[in-house]
């Protein structure tokens, strides 16, 4: 599956209203028509100067006013975040100012905690309308030198039964940071690509996009996906929503097998129930 490549410098800008976000959904929606990814996305990437950014459009199905809810509170990104299979634990909290998420990040294998690395996340509701959301996770530290994480998502109605999504998601890289990510596209990522296709080889072998790029882009795609996966388990009942939120992540990390095939469904499994019971032993729950 691919996509356009998006020359550096020309991801859109978020929009700052619903009717500005409408626009940008009436931009792409031939796009999202015969997108490639077999649901209505549209995804990007930019690298420009020490910031690494992935964009996500989808078109939703879904009411606003329950997509809108279920998408606000800490409690509800931690079991979002927490389904990426880098994130090994979450926490959510009040803290002077406003809300925050302590995510604990780190390989996709069983690790200690001790020797994992933890994001700090500021949550805040920068827009709020009757049919216009906006979020904004932020974080100022990240792992290996990055630095000023930012997760935005907006929501805007389109009808009574569909939704338009826009997920931005960019870190920016210092020198270490570099030297880091240097290091592991030369190994263990020396093979991995991304989704925006660059043409083709002169035999015809299709190129696509690689290096800080392509780490971001897949990124950018697994968050989109737990965005999905929890959306689609909430009209279960409370008690089968964490089981169902895995199996559907898988199921869409599994669409893409090139750019986001890591462990497989039973691997998958066992390591997030494992982290699952550690987080509750270790909050008494």
């Amino acid at each position: 599956m691919v996509a356009l490549a998006v020359a550096a410098g020309a991801l859109p800008a978020l929009a700052q209203s619903g009717d500005a976000l409408r626009a940008r959904h009436a931009t792409l929606s031939q796009q999202l028509s015969d997108s490639p990814y077999g649901r209505p996305l549209v995804l990007a990437s930019n690298e420009a100067g020490e910031r690494i950014e992935g964009d996500v459009h989808a078109r939703l199905d879904g009411a606003y006013t329950r997509i809108a809810g279920a998408l606000q509170g800490t409690a509800q990104w931690c079991e979002i975040l927490f389904l990426h299979l880098n994130v090994k634990s979450c926490r959510g909290a009040q803290a002077e100012g406003g809300e925050t998420l302590a995510l604990v990040v780190g390989s996709k294998h069983d690790q200690p905690l001790a020797r994992a690395y933890r994001l700090d996340f500021n949550y805040r509701v920068v827009a709020r309308e009757p049919d216009y959301l906006r979020l904004r996770l932020e974080a100022d530290e990240g792992p290996l030198g990055t630095h000023d994480y930012r997760i935005d998502v907006q929501l805007v109605a389109l009808d009574a039964q569909h939704s338009f999504l826009h997920l931005s998601y960019s870190y920016r890289v210092g020198f270490a940071a570099r030297l880091a990510m240097k290091t592991y596209l030369s190994t263990l990522g020396r093979d991995k690509v991304g989704f925006s296709e660059l043409g083709r080889t002169q035999d015809g072998q299709l190129m696509l996009v690689g290096g800080s790029r392509g780490v971001v882009e897949r990124n950018t795609m697994r968050y989109y996906l737990a965005i999905e996966a929890y959306l689609a388990s909430l009209a279960l009942p409370p008690a089968r929503q964490f089981e169902r939120r895995l199996a559907n992540w898988q199921t869409g990390v599994e669409r893409y097998p090139r750019q986001l095939r890591e462990l497989d469904r039973g691997q998958y499994l066992s390591l997030k129930r494992a982290q699952r019971r550690a987080q509750q032993e270790a909050s008494g729950g």
